[in-house]
């Protein structure tokens, strides 16, 4: 028999989901509210009443002392029950229902009074105040109880104070007019309650689609997961919102967009600058897999929209895998050169042998010499206008390529670089991507030929390519530069349009420039500018005479 599941333990307190606590925490917010707006409203409305009372007591014990023979009849009779004082008192006081009226001479003495056993009495609370000429408002207790009092000098015709009148409104109605309020402010009060539990469940529900159903926890769980994944992985990121501006980046695309945080909120344009990269993160340009230039990185993008409207851009590094690829190339190349050597060496090995056999050694010598003299020719020529021993070795190997693919790559006799380069690797990058695509664009072409200048002016190196191709039409004269852009089919290790795009990026680096014109004659000419890419020309070393030997004479 399986076990008895242990009983399941009641937990108190806020619910999980998002939806559920948002909904009770407005809830609650809209009945604290709905209560303290209720009590704040409440506590200023009993002193409001408070004063109303006792300025319609002041009121009516003004109205009061204003009679015109109520002084003179304070000063002619005495205090009776039955006297014109009271009689008067009475009137006003039904009249405007007050709880009572008390007419009172300079001593304190009632003439009048509700319960007429008080008429002839002293007054239970202070007149001072208004026989001394003052008009008093009040809240106090008296032989009646609670009430809300005003008192006012009672004055003769000459203006002198005779005597006193105090009114009193009974405090039981006031406080009744302030209980019958309350009802009305609470169902106020619950009705508006009732409005922002409405509003609440509305704004719970968007919450709720939004959020889709997670807990807070699972909320926080995601995000820590988020920006651990974000910057751990060795793709960059970057998320863009609807109106195309940053909002995040990791780790990864900083280092290789070399920017920082503070490119966050700006738009693409103005974290970047104008460009490829720009408007591939933009979406201005589509696709996928699409390749960008940043620096001397080269990078793969690919851009995919949101729900709301942004998108994000995942960035990767393909500077390695392009590099390799170029060795590649060139390793290829280099491979079908000596396949071809040594098939014609081994031509001219038999060619020799049959010279040897047939006894014709003049013609042999002859024959080697030749072989031997064409190969150094090059080697000299470019050794002796280029001292750079990098770039000496590299046209050295592309001439020997560009002579298996039937096509004639020469220096030209303007070429003087000295051996003071500051980047020479960068340089022989260059060089080397403009002739590989010279030899592209003149191979398989009758009388194809590609002519390489390379000449400083103080510390600008100036490099010229020409070739004797198709050219470039005007149109696409710096389209070409632009990375991905290509007109030719793809190998399959590698995409094309990088080589230059790197080469204008390189040139612009320095401060330089990379162009292209039409060559004469026909074809293209590419010309790289580079300042500053030579070291300073140090000064000659002093010629000294050599010191004649002395020999010691003797004297004889």
């Amino acid at each position: 028999m399986s076990p008895t599941p242990p009983a399941r333990r009641l937990r108190l307190g806020l619910p999980r989901r998002v939806f559920s606590q948002v909904l009770l925490m407005q809830v609650a917010i809209a009945a604290g509210v709905a209560v303290l707006a209720t009590g704040l409203f409440l506590a200023p409305l009993s002193n409001q009443l408070d004063d109303q009372a006792m300025r319609r007591a002041l009121a009516i014990a003004q109205t009061t002392a204003q009679q015109p023979d109520l002084a003179q009849d304070l000063r002619d009779t005495p205090p009776s029950p039955n006297g014109p004082v009271q009689r008067e008192a009475e009137r006003i006081r039904k009249a405007t229902q007050a709880e009572y009226i008390v007419v009172m001479d300079w001593r304190g003495v009632r003439w009048s009074h509700t319960d007429k056993k008080q008429i002839g009495g002293i007054v239970s609370t202070d007149p001072g105040q208004a026989l001394a000429g003052k008009e008093v408002m009040e809240i106090d207790s008296g032989t009646l109880g609670r009430s809300a009092r005003g008192k006012v000098p009672l004055r003769d015709s000459d203006g002198s104070v005779v005597g006193a009148v105090s009114v009193g409104i009974a405090y039981d109605s006031v406080r009744a007019r302030l209980i019958h309020a309350i009802p009305g402010l609470f169902a106020y009060a619950g009705g508006a309650l009732a409005v922002g539990a409405l509003a609440a469940w509305l704004i719970s529900r968007r919450v709720h689609r939004q959020t889709r159903d997670l807990a807070f926890s699972d909320i926080a769980a995601l995000l820590s997961e988020r920006e651990a994944m974000l910057h751990g992985i060795r793709e960059g990121v970057v998320a863009l919102d609807r109106t195309g501006r940053i909002r995040l980046l990791n780790d990864e695309a900083q280092r290789l967009l070399s920017i920082d945080d503070a490119a966050v909120g700006s738009s693409p344009d103005e974290a970047l600058g104008a460009g490829r990269t720009a408007d591939v993160l933009a979406g201005r340009v589509t696709g996928t897999d699409l390749l960008t230039v940043r620096g001397q990185r080269v990078l793969v993008a690919n851009r995919m929209p949101t729900d709301d409207g942004g998108a994000v851009a995942t960035l990767r590094d393909r500077t390695e895998l392009e590099q390799l690829g170029r060795e590649l190339d060139s390793t290829r190349g280099l491979i079908d050169a000596l396949r071809a050597q040594d098939h014609e060496h081994a031509n001219r090995m038999h060619t020799l042998l049959g010279l040897l056999e047939l006894e014709m050694y003049d013609d042999a010598v002859e024959f080697v010499g030749e072989v031997v003299g064409d190969h150094r020719a090059t080697a000299e020529q470019v050794t002796e206008r280029i001292e750079d021993p990098l770039l000496a070795a590299l046209l050295v190997g592309k001439a020997t390529v560009a002579a298996e693919r039937g096509v004639a790559l020469g220096v030209s006799d303007r070429t003087r670089l000295p051996d003071r380069l500051i980047d020479p690797q960068g340089l022989v990058t260059v060089v080397g991507n403009l002739v590989d695509n010279a030899l592209d664009a003149v191979a398989g072409k009758p009388h194809a030929r590609v002519e390489v200048e390379l000449r400083a002016e103080g510390r600008t190196a100036i490099l010229r390519v020409r070739d004797t191709g198709p050219g470039i039409p005007p149109e696409q004269r710096e389209l070409i530069f632009t990375a991905g852009w290509s007109t030719k089919k793809p190998p399959a290790h590698r995409e094309r349009g990088i080589g230059l795009s790197l080469v204008r990026r390189l040139a612009e680096r320095q401060g330089g420039s990379a162009t292209v014109d039409e060559a004469y004659g026909g074809g293209a000419e590419f010309t790289v500018v580079l300042p500053d890419a030579l070291t300073e020309q140090g000064p000659e070393p002093a010629l000294t005479a050599p010191s004649a030997p002395q020999t010691a004479k003797k004297e004889s």
